[in-house]
This record gives C-alpha cells, sequence and structure tokens, in this order.
C-alpha cells in the first residue's frame, strides 16, 4: 500500500510520499513514489503515484521517454499544468488499452491514483489528482490537499489543521503527524518518507529531504504528539450522565 499527500498553499507546495511496496509479508520493497520533471527557471512538476506499481512505473517511464526522445507533448513543453495533467490522464489510459485485460486474466485489478503538481512560468502552483480513468480534478481554496493510498488513518488531523492560507512549515508538522498516524495504525505503509517543499515562483525542485524512521526531527514531533494527545484526553472531564450500576 502507499500513502500521499499534496497540499497547495500561498506560499506553495507541501508534498510527501512513503517508500513501502508489498506484496505479501514475504515481498516487502522500497520504491519511490515521488517523481520529479524539472527545467530550472522555467518549471518543476512532481507526481506522486500510488495503485499498481507496474501500472505507475510504466506511466513514469513512458512520460520520462517522451522528454528523452523529443516528443511533441512532454511534460516538459506543456503550456499549462493543465495540459500536463491530460498528458498524464492520457498516458493511464495508454496503459489501460494495453495492461487491463491482461489484468483481469489474472484476478488483478487496474489501479492508478497520481498527484500531479507543479509551476510552469506564466501561471500559478497547481495541484490535480488523476484518477485510473485518466480524468482528474484541481485543487480549490476549499480543498487545498488532496491525498491517495491509505488516507483515513492521517486524515483526521489535516482536516483539522490546514486550510489554504496555512503556514508551510504548519503544514509540513501536519503532514509529517499525518504520515506517523498512518504508519502506527497499518504495516503496509513505512518509512523512509519522501518529502518536498515547492517554493512558489521558485522553479527549482532543491528543497527535498528522505525522512528515516531514526530522523531526529521525526521523533521529536511524533514523541511530542503522541504526550501531547494523552495530555488533552486525561484532562478531558468524564461524561456526566448518570449510569446503573
Amino acid at each position: 500500500m502507499t500513502y500521499c499527500v499534496a497540499i497547495l498553499l500561498p506560499e506553495g507546495l507541501v508534498l510527501a510520499s512513503d517508500t513501502r511496496t508489498n506484496a505479501g509479508v514475504d515481498q516487502v520493497a522500497v520504491f519511490p513514489k515521488m517523481h520529479v520533471f524539472e527545467v530550472p527557471g522555467e518549471r518543476v512538476i512532481t507526481l506522486l503515484t500510488s495503485g499498481n506499481l507496474a501500472i505507475t512505473q510504466s506511466v513514469v517511464n513512458r512520460l520520462r521517454e517522451a522528454v528523452r526522445t523529443g516528443a511533441d507533448k512532454t511534460l516538459e513543453t506543456a503550456a499549462s499544468m493543465f495540459e500536463a495533467a491530460t498528458l498524464v490522464g492520457d498516458e493511464i489510459r495508454a496503459a489501460f488499452e494495453r495492461d487491463a485485460s491482461h489484468l483481469k486474466n489474472q484476478n488483478s485489478e487496474f489501479s492508478a491514483n497520481i498527484l500531479l503538481s507543479g509551476q510552469i512560468k506564466g501561471e500559478a502552483p497547481r495541484l490535480f489528482h488523476i484518477y485510473s480513468a485518466g480524468n482528474f480534478i484541481e485543487s480549490s481554496d476549499e480543498t487545498p490537499y488532496f491525498q491517495i493510498g491509505e488516507t483515513k488513518y492521517g486524515k483526521p488531523i489535516i482536516d483539522r489543521v490546514v486550510n489554504h492560507k496555512s503556514d508551510m512549515m504548519d503544514a509540513v508538522k501536519c503532514v509529517l503527524i499525518s504520515f506517523d498516524s498512518t504508519i502506527r495504525s497499518n504495516l503496509s505503509v513505512a518509512a523512509p518518507i519522501d518529502l518536498m517543499l515547492y517554493h512558489t515562483d521558485s522553479f527549482n525542485a532543491d528543497s527535498r529531504q528522505r525522512i528515516t524512521e531514526k530522523d531526529e526531527y521525526y521523533t521529536t514531533i511524533r514523541q511530542g504528539w503522541s504526550d501531547g494527545l494523552k495530555k488533552v484526553f486525561s484532562a478531558l472531564p468524564n461524561p456526566t450522565w448518570t449510569f446503573d450500576k
């Protein structure tokens, strides 16, 4: 399983993904799920992927191959982030045409979800969620973040803390706590966590960090959050209803 989060803020983008892939308890491996396409000074586009690893790798590799071979339309030549999202959706649909029937014959599901985000010079940063059918939606002020993969455990803290005007560092803390909540409750999600901050109008992807389970800051906020929850919980009043003994 996978867990990925992308948040769009006035300061830029906060992006994070875990790196665990498993096909059963005996087949656990580490694979990056964050993929960056960059033309320094002109554009940065990042894909966070979940679903069938073979499918998402195929989609990303074909997008990179298009860049390498100088195809007419690529993520490095798209005129807008909307056009970039369309290109990714088209690749997912092409993968479906190639693989879906073969997967069905093996009782496997065609599954691919991608969070596409970034900025192309001339427009503001944008964030899209692209589905297995190749269609997509765009974030808004009311919904400034998307999750894919194992989303349910890490969603409540983001819903409570993050809005479209949030401070970027607050969003980073929130995302890492969201990952901790997910990792504690689901063995199929695990560190290392790939974290990227994209600052609006910077047009570079240099602010990246791989966070291990033993990372000092990650350990500090995990413990602080756990201790804080216990402290707040113990301070809550007991029910005032009358119960029969």
